[in-house]
């Protein structure tokens, strides 16, 4: 009986020492270059939702705050203001 067990154990340690070596050689850490991301944001004059939309995105990477292409200063209850006195 206690051979199968010396087996069992010595199996349990090779696959956990493979396994570590195997985690030790993978890359650790992003392998994206963010620079190269946000370097050529460029907005035309009078861009649309979804080009303020895109460059917010690439403004963002690689962080994962939510993009906002609202106006930052302003509040929601200054928005419905706003909006009740354009109407």
């Amino acid at each position: 009986m206690p051979l199968p067990l010396i087996k069992l154990g010595l199996a349990a340690a090779a696959g956990y020492y493979l396994y570590n070596q195997y985690r030790r050689s993978r890359a650790s850490g992003s392998t994206t270059n963010a620079s190269d991301a946000i370097d050529d944001i460029e907005l035309p004059s009078n861009p649309t939702q979804d080009e303020k939309l895109d460059a917010g995105v690439k403004e963002t990477f690689p962080a994962s705050d939510p993009v906002s292409i609202a106006r930052p200063d302003e509040t929601a209850w200054e928005r419905e203001q706003r909006l009740r006195r354009s109407n």
